[in-house]
């Protein structure tokens, strides 16, 4: 059965996820380091992890098949997530592939040295309506693409 695996500490988008998951009865796994509310349906489970670095991750890649999804803005994870045969989408709809990912990790690198260099700063755009509503149909594509492939 295709899973749902949602990098839930800092994702803006687990509303929308257990909406579409409960339209098409999915399996998801709110992976957190802290304790947060989720909908009381048996299809939504939270796994709460140590606050050791990278241990949702890590729980995460472990536990994530192939074609299951998981919805991570966390480039790092998106590629080990990748290298075990899941789907990735990111908050703004953007999804993570073998083919995008190097470009992903080196831009990551890129802008963190800028970052350090002093000669960029702040972080990512502001989380849009727009943003949501590509994560929304992005989502729904993806399900039904991996369901077509089990």
């Amino acid at each position: 059965m295709l899973k749902i695996f949602i990098d839930a500490d800092a994702c803006p988008v687990k509303k929308e996820t257990f909406r579409v998951a409960q339209r098409h009865e999915l399996k998801v796994y709110v992976v957190a380091n802290t304790r947060m509310s989720i909908p009381n349906s048996a299809i939504f489970e939270l796994i709460l992890v140590s606050d050791a670095f990278d241990a949702a991750d890590d729980w995460i890649v472990e536990h994530a098949k192939p074609n299951d999804i998981v919805v991570s803005d966390d480039i790092p994870l998106a590629a080990r997530c990748l290298q075990q045969g899941a789907q990735v989408i990111g908050s703004k709809g953007h999804e993570f592939t073998p083919e995008s990912i190097g470009n992903a990790l080196a831009n990551r690198e890129l802008s963190a040295y800028l970052r350090e260099h002093g000669v960029t700063g702040g972080g990512p755009a502001p989380f849009t309506p727009k943003d949501r509503s590509r994560f929304l149909d992005r989502l729904d594509a993806l399900i039904r693409k991996s369901m077509l492939a089990r």
